[in-house]
């Protein structure tokens, strides 16, 4: 113990010679000194230089003002150091030097650029200033649609980082976008793009320096390396303002002209919403509402990414809470934090994966148990074994319909004659945009092609019936866009089918059959596709066929929506 205090006593008169010889140093040379061991460093400033030559010329850019730039130095006369002053000189930067210890440099090097800590996983909780909330409602009363934000971004093209980036992620939380894209697309400029209702929309440039301060602080937040700029890089980091707090999570790829930025804002507002506010129909709500009193069984939820599978699983989490059921889940990432449930995530690095994870949950007598992706024959078996042994499990699959799900679980190796038996419930969705109410425009039909959607409606199951459907059989296709939506579309909804198991589906996995086979066994059933569910939301007046054609497909018995005037 002594020895230890008197190292310590010995690293500290160190410490204070160096500071000594500093102070020294500046006065023989006629400059400020400044103690980095206790200053305030601007991280725009000090990302100006890349860290190798920040430490070949024992120097650290550490404020920022405009253009004027303060830039601590070991000694003004290395050559190195020299150089570093005439080239930000010759950027415009009017440089001011203080000298420091070249313990203090070393202190700011490794607050800044050090290898993240084992615990990258943890959120960054960004200052409220970020999103302050005089200047969100200021945002809000500017940025009606992408055009106001593009006006925005265009007046803060020679701003603050600090103040661009509340801009930016402000802009995004009015316009509801659930990505910002930063792209450098030129030696000179970048791109910002929002994604919005599952469309990209630009919002506008902005010149490649401040793209550059723009993506290290993003990096700050997000717990990244700054002097990595040559591999990808992941993060999350948390939005702390006046709607609460917002999760975001980071990608970074190195690109042509710089690094790719894409931040994806989870915004709690969109697990907030009910089954029948997600798209589900009163007698689909039905069969799902039946299925989720079940004490056990596999439900699964299959599309592509991006269209809102892990919301729906959450909608179902939601329905099925209660605080005599323990429910787990394992996810990557944890999306959205939901109160009462114990959410996991899965860390490769320290062997936590999804079937390890589950296999762990399982030991914790859970009631429930949600699984983010059945990726594997692994984690495809423990979840099957798991729903025949009395729990109830949800989890996703990578699926173009519901039928096809039972075809993928073969090709991972799972025993035909388990799935049956296993499986509740599958549910395969789209997302598709809303017409706006206020400027939708009628979409005139012919008698003939008026004629070919009553037919379409006579071959629907008779449980459908009880839809709520413009009798008129009046269809509306977007209009030119209002100061209450984006090109005549806002927000989203989804379109499903439905599956649900039973006896039949046992019969045909003993048998063998086809996805085409299900499929047909399925119909026969009562099950309707996503595109006819898309087709009743056209009768609803809630999207257009053209959204049910992007997302779906041609519609076969219907003529090219070009000669529909």
């Amino acid at each position: 113990m002594r020895f230890s205090r008197n190292q310590d006593r010995i690293t500290a008169l160190r410490e204070e010679a160096e500071e000594r010889d500093a102070r020294r140093r500046a006065e023989a040379e006629g400059l400020p000194y400044l103690d980095l061991g206790v200053a305030t460093v601007d991280p725009d400033a000090l990302t100006l230089v890349p860290e190798e030559r920040e430490r070949r010329a024992k120097a650290a850019p550490v404020e920022l003002k405009e253009k004027r730039l303060k830039l601590a130095v070991y000694s003004p006369k290395l050559k190195e150091a020299e150089e570093l002053v005439e080239d930000l000189g010759a950027k415009g930067y009017e440089v001011d030097l203080v000298v420091s210890s070249e313990r203090g440099l070393e202190a700011v090097w490794g607050r800044y650029l050090k290898e993240p800590a084992a615990t990258s996983r943890r959120k960054e909780i960004v200052s409220e200033a970020i999103l302050d909330e005089a200047r969100f409602i200021e945002i809000q009363q500017k940025v009606k649609s992408t055009a106001g934000a593009l006006q925005l971004l265009n007046q803060l093209k020679e701003a603050p980082t600090g103040e661009l980036i509340e801009s930016i992620w402000g802009a995004a939380l009015v316009l509801e976008a659930s990505d910002v894209h930063l792209e450098p697309r030129a030696e000179k400029e970048a791109t910002i793009r929002f994604r919005i209702d599952g469309m990209l929309k630009e919002i506008g440039e902005i010149p490649i320096e401040q793209a550059k301060l723009l993506t290290n602080r993003i990096k700050l937040f997000s717990n990244l390396k700054l002097n990595v700029t040559d591999a990808p890089q992941d993060g999350r980091f948390t939005i702390g303002s006046s709607l609460g707090d917002i999760e975001v999570r980071t990608s970074i790829v190195p690109a042509e002209f710089g690094e790719a930025v894409v931040t994806r804002i989870l915004n709690p507002k969109s697990i907030a919403l009910d089954m029948p506010n997600l798209g589900f129909r009163h007698d689909d709500e039905k069969i799902i509402s039946t299925v989720l009193k079940r004490p056990n069984g596999m439900i699964l939820v299959t599309g592509p990414t991006g269209e809102g599978k892990t919301t729906t699983l959450y909608a179902f989490l939601k329905r099925v809470k209660t605080s005599a059921l323990k429910i787990i889940t394992v996810e990557d990432p944890i999306e959205y934090h939901l109160s009462g449930i114990e959410q996991t995530e899965i860390d490769p690095e320290t062997g936590y994966t999804f079937v390890a994870g589950l296999r762990s949950i399982l030991r914790q007598d859970p009631d429930i148990i949600l699984v983010g992706e059945v990726r594997d024959l692994e984690t495809a078996e423990v979840a099957i074994h798991a729903a025949l042994t009395g729990h109830l499990v949800f989890s996703t699959l990578h699926t173009n319909n519901a039928s096809g799900a039972i075809p993928r679980l073969v090709d991972l190796g799972v025993k035909p004659g388990v799935i049956g038996p296993a499986l509740a419930l599958i549910v395969a969705q789209r997302l598709v945009r809303r017409l706006c109410p206020y400027c939708r425009q009628v979409f005139n039909i012919e008698e003939l092609t008026r004629v070919k959607f009553e037919q379409f409606l006579k071959t629907l199951p008779r449980r459908v019936a009880s839809a709520s459907l413009n009798r008129e059989l009046k269809i509306y296709r977007a209009g030119k866009g209002c100061d209450r939506c984006d090109e005549g579309y806002r927000g989203r909804i989804g379109i499903f089918e439905i599956l649900e198991a039973g006896s039949y589906l046992d019969l045909l996995m003993k048998q063998g059959a086809t996805e085409t086979e299900i499929e047909e066994a399925a119909r026969k059933k009562g099950m309707i596709t996503i595109q006819e569910d898309g087709i009743l939301k056209v009768l609803q007046g809630i999207t257009s066929l053209e959204e049910i054609e992007r997302a779906s497909g041609p519609i076969n018995w219907l003529e090219p929506l070009s000669s529909l005037k």
